[in-house]
């Protein structure tokens, strides 16, 4: 006979019933609850947990119509990964004028797409149930503040959101693209791996401020990136200075060259140093990013991004084969998402 065993931790607690035993355990107590199940059942379930665990991590499939897939991400909220990803987006549609360019935000719980780009309202279906994605500076876009209400708070659970993650990879109609920018969102927790191991990356570009206390999450993000067999085209150095616009003193408020140090650390490249100035803030603020309204600023660091960013695109070589240990997150593709409140929500029960 099967037998399911639930093992639960107490610190000193003494618990007994459900026909279980308490068992010491370094000064803590197991309680172990048996459940007895019948010949066939328990072979229904050998068989049930046989077949899940087979499927492993889900195999890579590219989005299609997608040829390149660069995530931004950080490892900590409020750096600027956000405002980064934007103008780096504008900036390779800028310098190669032949070259489509799209911009997906997977940031569910904070999406800043929609205002950074100026764009309102839900995209449409297309023929075959896939969401066209919305045009602005001649950059195609989907986030998931298109198909909610700009204040409206998503109170979801993990697998709502892997749910949504697998929707926004998967059901967006993208047409032809050359280059494909992921706002990822802070932290390295369920959805980067979800991301990283369903699709294929040719690189991710880590973004932080020179500050101790940021530059320790973007090391994280960094090395989970290498781990999930990732490339890491380099690190952003963002709100590295700030420079007073009447005596052009400048102050480096969040500490000077974090960045840069922990680069050498990584050994990685810098790829932008990017200056704290009320420009870029007001530019994104106004749905109207730097790199668009004011090419030629003092502040077109941010344009210059690809032309480091393409470089190590170029040269990296992502590993075919992802991380193969299963994970029961994944089981999170069994669920569906209730409640639409948009006619692109509602394709998604299908």
């Amino acid at each position: 006979m099967g037998v399911w065993l639930r093992l639960l931790v107490f610190g000193g607690v003494s618990l007994r019933g459900c026909g279980g035993a308490c068992v010491p355990l370094g000064g803590s107590r197991l309680l172990i609850c048996r459940r007895q199940f019948s010949g066939a059942e328990s072979e229904t379930l050998k068989q049930r947990r046989s077949q899940i665990m087979s499927r492993g991590l889900p195999k890579q499939k590219p989005i299609e119509g997608v040829k390149q897939v660069i995530v931004v991400a950080s490892g900590k909220g409020g750096v600027g990964k956000s405002t980064t990803a934007v103008n780096l987006a504008l900036a390779l549609a800028a310098n190669e004028l032949s070259k489509a360019v799209g911009l997906l935000d997977v940031d569910v719980y904070g999406p800043s797409i929609p205002k950074m780009m100026n764009l309102k309202g839900n995209p449409e279906l297309s023929q075959s149930n896939l969401m066209r994605p919305l045009l602005n500076y001649g950059i195609a876009c989907m986030s998931m503040g298109f198909l909610v209400e700009e204040t409206a708070p998503l109170v979801w659970r993990g697998l709502m959101v892997m749910s949504a993650i697998e929707k926004l990879l998967r059901q967006v109609d993208w047409g032809q693209l050359d280059y494909l920018v992921v706002d990822m969102p802070p932290g390295t927790g369920d959805v980067q791996l979800s991301v990283s191991q369903n699709i294929p990356i040719s690189g991710a570009v880590i973004v932080s401020t020179p500050q101790d206390i940021a530059l320790m999450d973007a090391h994280r993000g960094a090395e989970m990136f290498r781990k999930v067999h990732v490339p890491v085209l380099g690190l952003v150095q963002n709100m590295s200075v700030f420079q007073c616009p009447k005596c052009k003193h400048k102050t480096h408020i969040f500490g000077a060259d974090g960045a840069r140090r922990l680069a050498r650390t990584l050994d990685l490249d810098i790829l932008g140093d990017i200056p704290l100035h009320l420009n870029i803030r007001e530019a994104s603020d106004t749905g109207q990013p730097i790199v668009f309204s004011q090419p030629e600023s003092d502040e077109k660091t941010l344009g210059h991004l690809t032309f480091r960013t393409t470089p190590n695109l170029a040269s990296s070589h992502p590993e075919p084969e992802q991380n193969k240990k299963a994970e029961e997150a994944w089981l999170c593709s069994l669920l569906k998402l209730r409640q639409p409140s948009s006619p692109a929500l509602e394709c998604w029960q299908s």
